[in-house]
């Protein structure tokens, strides 16, 4: 009897800390910014499994880092970099960062993040990573791999990385924030690693999300016409 009730008292500890584990990790999902010291704007994206870092000033791209996290106990996020163009040499790598959340706001490495949106509205939130491109009206399938453009966004906010997580090659990204309404995804560029002038456009597509994947049709920021096809991170287990 003494047995069955410790085991019984074991279960309800194990069951309330896991519910308060996830919902801490609940709590750091979605999007922040925060302003350093140097004038920088930080963009962070938490998607359920992945993340992006971004620092840009004015138009100026500066830096990005990303990859994929896990939520660790006392208050500890772990970190593996997928990409990392101020340090490629943590391509690959794992850390753990201590932080403190306090209702919106949260601290880490010594930045204070205030959170602009709780994955909402969100019909696109997640990690995405392109699967499929038409060329010349016929739709070609992509695996991704070490080689992959990644799209994760927020309730509010987007950005696009194209890198390779073996090699540590990063190719560019772009971002800021998104609209979806009525079938049309609008992005407002805020930093683009690859032409600055670009930052300030609004880019607007059809979407639909279709069996879990996300079609996207349009123009780009060339003005050539694409059709791709995005597919979630976490459905492909990557």
């Amino acid at each position: 009897m003494l047995l069955d009730m410790k085991t019984l008292l074991l279960g309800i500890i194990s069951f309330l800390t896991s519910t308060l584990f996830m919902q801490d990790a609940e709590d750091l999902t979605g999007g922040w910014q925060t302003t350093t010291d140097n004038g920088l704007t930080g963009q962070w994206i938490m998607a359920e499994k992945h993340f992006a870092f971004t620092f840009y000033k004015g138009s100026e791209f500066k830096y990005t880092y990303g990859g994929s996290w896990e939520w660790a106990k006392n208050n500890q996020i772990k970190f593996t970099y997928e990409f990392h163009t101020k340090d490629k040499n943590k391509v690959g790598q794992t850390e753990k960062l201590t932080y403190t959340l306090d209702e919106e706001k949260l601290q880490i490495e010594g930045l204070t993040w205030v959170k602009t949106d709780n994955n909402k509205p969100g019909e696109l939130y997640g990690a995405w990573v392109i699967t499929g491109r038409e060329r010349n009206g016929e739709m070609n399938s992509m695996t991704p791999g070490d080689r992959k453009t990644m799209k994760i966004l927020s309730g509010t906010y987007f950005q696009w990385i194209a890198y390779n997580s073996k090699t540590a090659d990063f190719m560019g990204t772009g971002g800021g924030d998104y609209i979806t309404k009525d079938g049309q995804y609008t992005e407002i560029i805020k930093f683009f690693s690859r032409d600055s002038s670009r930052v300030g456009a609004e880019l607007s597509f059809d979407y639909e999300l279709k069996a879990g994947k996300w079609h996207h049709s349009g123009k780009s920021s060339k003005g050539d016409p694409i059709y791709e096809i995005w597919s979630d991170r976490v459905d492909l287990g990557i």
